[in-house]
């Protein structure tokens, strides 16, 4: 996931990349298994009877999706944009079309998922980052 998440301490906007592992609680166990592997991570069970395995962070998501990206199949034009995102936000000061290339990125990884009531239009998240008028 590339999210656009507000800070709580200076109330602006930042990125935040995690990478999500979803199963279904009765069939958890490979989750446990993938978590010990890779050595990093945190495991929830949600309420809706689904555990899932976070990793949060630039570097480890990248050092994870590169590795992973041969053997992708469902997935593939998410984690390209996902890669893509973070290579931007790898710089040091991001200009406004870095901001819009972010953007971009998040609508095309938007497009590929599966439908979400929470889905937000180029604008709005073009304001959300103050990058309209």
């Amino acid at each position: 996931m590339l999210q656009i998440k507000k800070r709580s301490d200076n109330g602006k906007s930042r990125f935040m990349v995690t990478i999500c592992f979803y199963q279904d609680s009765r069939h958890e166990k490979p989750l446990y298994w993938i978590r010990k592997k890779i050595g990093i991570g945190y495991i929830s069970r949600r309420n809706d009877s689904i555990t899932e395995l976070r990793i949060n962070g630039y570097n480890k998501a990248k050092s994870i999706l590169e590795k992973l990206k041969p053997f992708i199949k469902f997935k593939k034009i998410q984690c390209q944009e996902i890669l893509k995102a973070i290579k931007i936000l790898s710089k040091k000061n991001l200009e406004k079309k870095d901001y819009i290339k972010l953007i971009n990125c998040v609508m095309k990884i938007q497009k590929e998922n599966y439908v979400t009531k929470k889905k937000r239009t180029k604008r709005k998240l073009l304001k959300i980052l103050g990058l309209t008028p």
